[in-house]
Parts: C-alpha cells; sequence; structure tokens
C-alpha cells in the first residue's frame, strides 16, 4: 500500500530541530565476505538484523494531520530546577495515538509513536505540512499528552 505521504528522514539536533543543511553519506554497496561467517546475504550463515521478537515495533505514519487545537500542558508545581524523566511505561500507553509532546518552554509538536524501547520513543513527527520519522531519548522529554 502506497502512503500518501513522501518519506522526508532528516537529521535532528538535540532539541528535536531538524538540521536544514546536511549532507547524506553515499552508499557504499556491501562487498562480498564482509558479512559474519563470510557469507552475503541469501548463503547461508547467521541471520542479520535482531534476534526474533527483539525487533523495533514499526508502522506507516498516519494518514491524517493531528489535531488543530494544542492541548494544555499539565500545570508544574514548585519553582526552581527540576528534572524532568519520562518512563517508558507511561509513553506506552500513547503507542498509535496522536501524542503532543513537551521538550521545553518553546519547543513542542505533535508526535505520533510507534515505538518505545527503554530509552527512547521513535515514530512520526509532524512538521507542519506532513509527517517525518523521528526518534528521541526519553529524557529529552518535559511531558507529553496523548488524545
Amino acid at each position: 500500500m502506497d502512503s500518501m505521504y513522501q518519506a522526508n528522514y532528516g537529521i535532528y539536533d538535540e532539541y528535536g530541530n531538524m538540521y536544514q543543511d546536511y549532507r547524506q553519506l553515499p552508499f557504499f554497496p556491501f562487498l562480498p565476505g564482509i558479512f559474519p561467517g563470510g557469507n552475503t546475504p541469501g548463503q547461508g550463515g547467521p541471520p542479520i538484523g535482531p534476534p526474533p521478537g527483539q525487533g523495533q515495533q514499526s508502522g506507516p505514519p498516519p494518514t491524517s494531520p493531528p489535531p488543530q487545537f494544542v492541548p494544555q500542558q499539565a500545570s508544574q508545581s514548585g519553582s526552581g530546577a527540576q528534572l524532568f524523566a519520562v518512563d517508558p511505561g507511561s509513553i506506552r500507553g500513547c503507542l498509535f495515538r496522536f501524542t503532543y509532546i513537551w521538550l521545553n518552554r518553546f519547543n513542542a509538536f505533535w508526535f505520533y509513536p510507534t515505538y518505545v524501547g527503554r530509552r527512547s520513543v521513535a515514530g512520526y513527527r509532524w512538521t507542519g505540512f506532513n509527517w517525518v520519522y523521528f526518534g528521541i531519548d526519553l529524557d529529552r522529554i518535559q511531558s507529553f499528552t496523548c488524545v
């Protein structure tokens, strides 16, 4: 099934902003004999990829834009510096749902998570025009809400 959105991958800085000018490394085809056991794919030898049952969950991007409203961020009690850490179990309930993420006061966006790991989350980020594949460490997320 073809997606109505063209794949648009990018490189992001530590704050989740996409670099406007980045260079893509050239593709180098695999050379024979560089795989484990000296085999190339399809010639026997150990399988390439993660062990069974440990692959990343993934899925296509949403077929529609996110909601047009911005949810209200939960109020933070107390004053002064605070540490924020998102637990993987808490954001796992937002898998395959529109999720609004706040990285800090000035950087927030709609996100559609498709994978939650122990220390990171991946999925699709809304640019305002289309969905782009995106991943971020959980300790970069200040708060989130899913709808």
